[in-house]
């Protein structure tokens, strides 16, 4: 069995500590980027996407101006999941759904249905992106296929978008930052110019093949 707490202020740092570990461990799930970890660049977007959460983990006591709100399932001290959401400005029943994952051993086994429960009854007007082989998981939720968000398929409890503002961070320039700087400096000196350049085209093209892949999706629906 496992428990669900809601955070709405910051939440200890043990727990914080867990769910950026589980970000970085479930990065090709999580991300729109979904890089596989073969690829040269994966540290880079390990780092920029854990750093992400971390900067909304920190937004949770509010000095950011932005609403966040978090849930998590714990086995005693053990995170099995986390649900990081962001509440819409002006429609007290809109939220967007930012990152969720569940750790490998325990998927399947109602984790992820438990915290969006939660987060529907306070937000039964949810939104999020996801990869099209998680679309029949979410219909299962409530979830109905609105349409193509680049990489990914952008899904609704209802059939319209909130008409409210839903506030996020600027991530932008973490890609710019000076750690991301550091690590890309790193797998170029330690792989050499050619190979960092043949990532690139292959994320590229990774990219391309899910934007297609959606767009196949879609019509097929």
């Amino acid at each position: 069995m496992f428990s669900l707490t809601r955070y709405t202020t910051p939440c200890p740092e043990p727990v914080n500590g867990q769910i950026l570990q589980m970000v970085v461990d479930n990065l090709t799930d999580i991300s729109s980027v979904a890089l596989p970890p073969s690829n040269l660049l994966y540290n880079i977007y390990q780092y920029a996407i854990g750093f992400e959460v971390h900067l909304y983990l920190e937004a949770l006591d509010g000095s950011q101006g932005i609403a966040v709100e978090l849930v998590v399932a714990m086995d005693e001290e053990n995170l099995l999941g986390f649900c990081l959401y962001l509440p819409v400005k002006d429609d007290p029943q809109a939220c967007g759904i930012a990152f969720m994952a569940v750790q490998a051993g325990f998927r399947r086994q109602g984790v992820a249905r438990r915290m969006m429960q939660d987060v529907l009854a306070r937000y039964p007007h949810a939104e999020l992106a996801c990869a099209v082989e998680k679309v029949p998981a979410f219909e299962a939720m409530g979830f109905k296929l609105r349409g193509p968000r680049g990489t990914q398929v952008l899904m609704n409890t209802r059939d319209y978008g909130t008409d409210g503002l839903m506030g996020v961070l600027d991530v932008a320039a973490i890609y710019s930052s000076l750690e991301v700087r550091q690590i890309h400096t790193y797998l170029l000196q330690k792989h050499g110019k050619r190979a960092m350049a043949d990532a690139e085209k292959q994320r590229d093209r990774h990219l391309d093949q899910l934007a297609r892949k959606v767009q196949l999706f879609i019509a097929a629906r």
